[in-house]
């Protein structure tokens, strides 16, 4: 920081490190079941009718027919005309280290995205009626299975709001950058899909306005009760708001057996012993992930219309035609990843003394920034897993896939990035799990942690995945249901 700007916030004087305020005014919000402007019993049919003011449509086309996008001489990896937005690249990953259950492979190649800019995901809040709401957008992303779903105020990249696309400018940026911006509630980087991009952060953050803010049809005001609601729903609201909303400080920790209040300052691990096991499973692996040409990558067959896996497994490369009258582009092409079934992403919980846990893994993806990043119990695609024997099986899937009812305490099927990812979903859960199925001494790479711990690490960049970050912001959705 600049030491003139320094100066100047000593001659302010000195201010609260901790806005304790900010956590009441998060519980009246997830209290607030209804808006000030719009019902949640009206939500349903005012995404259905922005749908339908609108033109989308999603094409499968041959990568013949990208329009400023080719394979590169050489290389053969997919990149725009501009150098811009994203390169679909080979990427070479070893590991060397305990496996801890991740899997049998400890080299492997794959296709990667690579996008070094850092992308801004923001949730505009206000006021109204003495209760905090957030500006959500209706946004449409060509890899959504319903094109439309629910989005931060302002998704986009740097490409996005520098106008690389020669577009319309990316409405309300304004309030996140710049002298005028608001009062930041949240603001942090943090990793994207670590599988798929190689080292890619977004900026994710909540700022609440200052003065008016102008309305605009595709977007509308709502509580975090209601948008807690909301996730409850099958493919409703989008990863980059999940994320966002797994930032935020919860109002309440979940009661996952509907008994009172759990101690927050309780945990089988104590802070500084959760941080230490953390650092010691980033010490002990060791990650060598390189960029390589996309021609001729091993495993790995490109066609007309796809780079498919030589197996039929993990995801393909395909290319897409967009038409869309309500983006700052009407109409593109682009390349997607198109994931090869659908995932199974979950928590297993346990209370401890009364206090709830969730047991977090340790997983090493290719694509992190620092090797390590916690992730939750199960997150895998069990087709890709089929061929192997039951010792080398994810841990812990048969619990969550055998769960009844009676132990499963949320189920929903969310979209992960559809800007990027064509029909990439998962089935999230939070699975009830006891001694038997799940040891308070659980093995190597895995460790119980409380939602309150997860939720003060992902105030800081790079230790929970965006995988484990919807499960958080589902935890945090859980309260008004416990009991």
């Amino acid at each position: 920081m600049p030491h003139r700007t320094i100066r100047t916030l000593v001659r302010a004087g000195l201010q609260p490190r901790e806005d304790r305020a900010l956590a009441d005014r998060l519980a009246a919000s997830t209290a607030a079941l209804d808006g000030a402007h719009l019902r949640t019993a009206d939500f349903t049919g005012w995404l259905a009718g922005r749908g339908r003011e609108h033109a989308f449509r999603v094409d499968r086309i041959p990568f013949a027919a990208l329009d400023g996008w080719s394979f590169e001489a050489g290389t053969g990896n997919l990149r725009h005309r501009t150098g811009r937005f994203f390169t679909v690249e080979g990427l070479h990953v070893t590991e060397k280290g305990e496996p801890h259950g991740d899997g049998p492979a400890a080299e492997w190649y794959q296709p990667t995205i690579r996008q070094p800019e850092v992308g801004l995901l923001g949730i505009l809040a206000k006021e109204f009626d003495g209760v905090l709401h957030f500006l959500m957008q209706a946004k449409m992303e060509p890899g959504n299975p319903n094109l439309l779903q629910l989005s931060p105020t302002v998704q986009a990249t740097r490409s996005n709001y520098t106008k690389a696309h020669q577009g319309a400018a990316v409405r309300h940026i304004d309030h996140f950058m710049g002298p005028g911006r608001g009062r930041v509630l949240v603001d942090s980087l943090q990793s994207e899909h670590g599988s798929w991009f190689f080292r890619k952060s977004n900026r994710n953050m909540v700022v609440e306005a200052r003065g008016d803010v102008e309305p605009h049809e595709d977007f509308c005001w709502l509580t975090l009760g209601q948008l807690h609601a909301l996730l409850h729903r099958d493919n409703t609201v989008n990863m980059d708001s999940r994320t966002v909303l797994a930032c935020l400080p919860p109002a309440a920790y979940p009661t996952f057996s509907g008994g009172p209040a759990p101690h927050e300052d309780s945990a089988l691990l104590g802070d500084t012993e959760l941080l230490s096991w953390i650092t010691g499973e980033r010490s002990r692996h060791h990650v060598r992930a390189e960029p390589v040409p996309l021609a001729g990558l091993p495993g790995w067959t490109r066609r007309d219309d796809a780079i498919v896996h030589d197996e039929g497994r993990y995801f393909e490369v395909v290319a897409v035609d967009v038409r869309a009258d309500s983006r700052e582009v009407s109409g593109w092409t682009q390349p997607l990843f198109a994931p090869v079934g659908c995932g199974v992403t979950a928590f297993l919980t346990r209370e401890f003394d009364g206090v709830p846990h969730v047991l977090v893994h340790a997983r090493v993806e290719g694509g992190f920034l620092d090797t390590v990043e916690l992730g939750p119990t199960v997150q895998c695609t069990p087709g890709n897993h089929a061929h192997l024997p039951p010792e080398l099986q994810a841990p812990f899937l048969g619990t969550v896939l055998g769960a009844g009812p009676d132990r499963i305490r949320y189920e929903a099927v969310h979209a992960e990035e559809g800007g990027r990812f064509h029909h990439a979903e998962s089935r999230y859960l939070v699975v009830a799990a006891d001694e038997e199925t799940a040891p308070a001494d659980p093995p190597p790479g895995y460790a119980w942690a409380t939602p309150a711990q997860l939720s003060s690490l992902v105030r800081h960049g790079h230790y929970l995945n965006v995988q484990a970050r919807t499960l958080l912001a589902v935890l945090n959705a859980l309260p008004e249901r416990a009991g």
